[in-house]
Parts: C-alpha cells; sequence; structure tokens
C-alpha cells in the first residue's frame, strides 16, 4: 500500500486555508498512487495558536470532518489528519482516519501530552490502542509524544497493528526522535511506523520536518528533509512485514510475568 506522508505546518488558524492544503496535497498523493495521506498533528488549525484552539475545536463528526470525508472520497484515498475535538467542555489533541469512501474508521485521543502548553489547552485521552482496517492491513493512531512511550507502541503490536500512524508536532532540539527512536520503534515492535510531522517556526516553537515512513526492518522508506513542506511517497510491502515478524519473533520471546514491575 503505497502511503504519503505531508510534512507541513499549513496556515496556522485558518481552517478554511488547511482543507485547500489538505485538498491539493490529497490530490497529489493519489496521482502518485498513494492509498493513504498522513498529514501532522494539529494540522486543521495549526498547533500554536493559543486560545484559538478551543475556538476552532469540532466534534468528531463536525463540518470540516464532512469536508475531508469529501475531498477523500472525491481523491480516492483514505486521510488521517490532526485537529481539536470538541466534547462538551474538553479539547482532546485528536487524529482521525477517514475512508477511501468518506467513512469515518477511526478517532484517536493523544494520550500523553507534552509540555505546559499541551497541558494548559488539552484534555488527554484515555484510550491507549484506536484501530481500524483498512486495504487489509491493520492500521494505528496515535500522536506524536505518545510514541515516545515505548509501552503504548508495544500495546499496539500486541493487538496486531501492522502500521502505526503518527501525525506528529515535534520541534528542535528533540531530532533524535524522527531519526533514531521511529525507526527503533519499527523494528522492536515489527511494524511500519508512519510519522508525519509539521516543519518551520510556528509562534514559540520550531518545528524540525524529518518526516518518515520506517519498516520493519528498521529503515526508513522515506524521510523528508529538516525544512520546506515536502510530500514523500514510500510502499508497504506486506510479505516484507510477515517475513520480518517470523525472522525476528519479539512477541513470541516476552516473558511478561517479569514485566509486573513496569506497571
Amino acid at each position: 500500500m503505497r502511503t504519503a506522508l505531508l510534512q507541513s505546518s499549513g496556515r496556522p488558524g485558518s481552517t478554511f486555508e488547511n482543507l485547500k492544503v489538505l485538498d491539493e496535497a490529497a490530490g497529489r498523493a493519489a496521482a502518485a498512487g498513494a492509498a493513504l495521506l498522513v498529514a501532522p498533528e494539529m494540522f486543521l488549525t495549526g498547533y500554536a495558536i493559543g486560545d484559538d484552539i478551543a475556538r476552532l475545536a469540532e466534534p468528531a463528526d463536525g463540518d470540516s470532518a464532512d469536508a475531508i470525508a469529501e475531498l477523500a472520497h472525491r481523491h480516492g484515498l483514505a486521510i488521517t489528519y490532526g485537529y481539536p475535538e470538541r466534547d462538551g467542555d474538553q479539547v482532546h489533541n485528536s487524529a482521525q482516519l477517514i475512508s477511501a469512501d468518506g467513512t469515518r474508521l477511526a478517532n484517536y485521543r493523544k494520550s500523553h501530552l507534552f509540555g505546559g502548553f499541551e497541558r494548559d489547552h488539552f484534555t488527554p485521552g484515555d484510550q491507549p490502542v484506536v484501530q481500524a482496517q483498512l486495504n487489509g492491513l491493520t492500521i494505528g493512531i496515535m500522536i506524536c509524544y505518545d510514541v515516545e512511550f515505548p509501552e503504548l507502541v508495544r500495546a499496539h503490536a500486541l493487538a496486531g497493528t501492522d502500521l502505526l500512524l503518527v501525525p506528529t508536532a515535534n520541534m528542535h532540539p528533540f531530532e533524535i526522535v524522527a531519526e533514531s527512536l521511529v525507526p527503533v520503534r519499527a523494528w522492536e515492535n515489527q511494524m511500519y511506523v508512519a510519522y508525519a510531522n509539521r516543519v518551520g517556526q510556528e509562534g514559540e516553537f520550531e518545528f524540525f520536518g524529518l518526516s518518515a515512513l520506517a519498516g520493519p526492518d528498521g529503515v526508513a522508506r522515506a524521510r523528508a528533509g529538516r525544512s520546506g513542506e515536502e510530500l514523500v511517497l514510500a510502499d508497504l510491502d506486506p510479505a516484507l512485514l510477515a517475513a520480518s515478524r517470523e525472522a525476528n519473533p519479539y512477541l513470541e520471546d516476552r516473558r511478561p510475568g517479569l514485566y509486573g514491575s513496569l506497571a
């Protein structure tokens, strides 16, 4: 399955403009044969927009979700995007997966909030593993900081996730996450990991890009640069995934009885 990663910070503060950017990227991805497009964390509205986060937050089935469902159907590919989700008085940092026919397949709320900025504006989610089926694969979703917790990624591996989607807003000086940790997560859990980051200066944050699709062999199949908007594409090979899992039986060789102290 060909997967496209949109490395972009869009147009912070404008849902309308970000929908236009997503529409254009979806058209390019579909023309290149992609079946899935992954956009960054909080792509719908922008990340460093302060109190506008609450003002622009929408329910998971809101107007923007309908607009993205329409463009996914029009371009014929699935889309994952980050957005601020309104649920009553709470706002979550969420990511939603919509299929190529416009069906809402999965919605995940970020469970590990990073720093005072996020804790001031969001309520953490409490569902660690959110999955959906897409093109014969089990797709999992988490957001940015979540992937830095090995327990959470391992929970996905144990639940059978084949491709882990990670919309991201990671900033300098944490490049080690994209360069080293993400490929290691893919290797140690025997899955593909799609890491789609924001890029450039936004408010007080300098996002470093380096979006990547890492395979179960720990190799980045595609890697964006450190600056500038990019659309990068790579193919996910189920045969490689199966062979790699057979050769690297980490999950079979676990001894859970020894790990009680981790909880």
